[in-house]
């Protein structure tokens, strides 16, 4: 099911600066969350492994069945919305997970995905948004007042767009050391830039979801892009600063405004 994947140079570069005890794998399949028992593989290839678990009291009771599993003491690595590139700390040495979607995409994009995995598991972050929103969530759940997938969604999101405020830090500084990375980051930001300046007005016109256009604007966050209200508060150095306690102003302010 895994298999240790032969990395660039410029990937090699930046996994020896962020993460050296970090190994990349290959997956044989794709997947959303790993089946348990082929998580439980992951224990031949790594050291130990350390799953995570979370109060059951930060959950709503309609929490998704999903997400009730990754708060639990299982070891459950992957969930909805994490990419083609997924990464865990639940392991030691941390690992980082390519699936095969990955496959036909361009070189210089499959790097850069692989750079941003590594640079997040070096920043500490959460690995999961229950670890941002902590005993908080269920205080999203009441602001955002949508079922419980669309909620994850719009908090997968917000978290998505917390880190990326803290990578492209990161990323804005490769130019000099890392221009071939630097570049597929400026170019998937460039390719972004009509779809989320065009956001209010799909939503306004029905075509988007709300929380389809939190999840992309959220996502451009790391690429420094400019955003069209009402996600522009977001990329600020108080989300930055104070996180989910400025997310959940930020969705009480928001859906407020889209029942007036």
């Amino acid at each position: 099911m895994f298999e240790a994947r032969a990395l660039s140079d410029r990937v090699e570069a930046v996994r020896q600066a962020h993460a050296p005890d970090v190994q990349v794998l290959d997956c044989e399949r794709d997947f959303e969350t790993l089946n348990p028992a082929v998580a439980e593989d992951l224990g031949l290839i790594v050291d130990a492994l350390e799953p995570a678990s979370y109060p059951a009291a930060w959950l709503p009771e309609d929490a998704p069945t999903l997400l009730a599993r990754y708060a639990s003491s299982d070891l459950t690595v992957g969930m909805p919305g994490d990419g083609s590139v997924v990464w865990t700390r639940q392991t030691d040495p941390p690992v980082v997970l390519v699936k095969p979607r990955v496959e036909g995409s361009p070189d210089s994009f499959v790097d850069f995905l692989l750079a941003e995995a590594l640079v997040q598991v070096d920043l500490e972050v959460p690995e999961h948004f229950i670890g941002f929103f902590e005993a908080a969530y269920p205080d999203l759940d009441r602001a955002v007042a949508l079922d419980p997938t669309e909620t994850y969604q719009i908090a997968a999101a917000l978290f998505d767009g917390w880190v990326g405020l803290q990578t492209r830090e990161v990323f804005a500084n490769w130019h000099d050391d890392h221009p071939e990375l630097a570049a597929a980051w400026q170019d998937a930001g460039t390719r972004l830039e009509d779809r989320v300046a065009g956001l209010p007005r799909a939503v306004a016109r029905g075509e988007t979801e709300f929380g389809d256009a939190t999840e992309l604007a959220c996502a451009a966050l790391k690429h420094a892009i400019e955003l069209p209200a009402p996600f522009a508060a977001l990329d600020t150095e108080a989300y930055l600063d104070h996180g989910p306690a400025y997310a959940i102003r930020w969705a009480e302010k928001t859906f407020d405004s889209l029942e007036e």
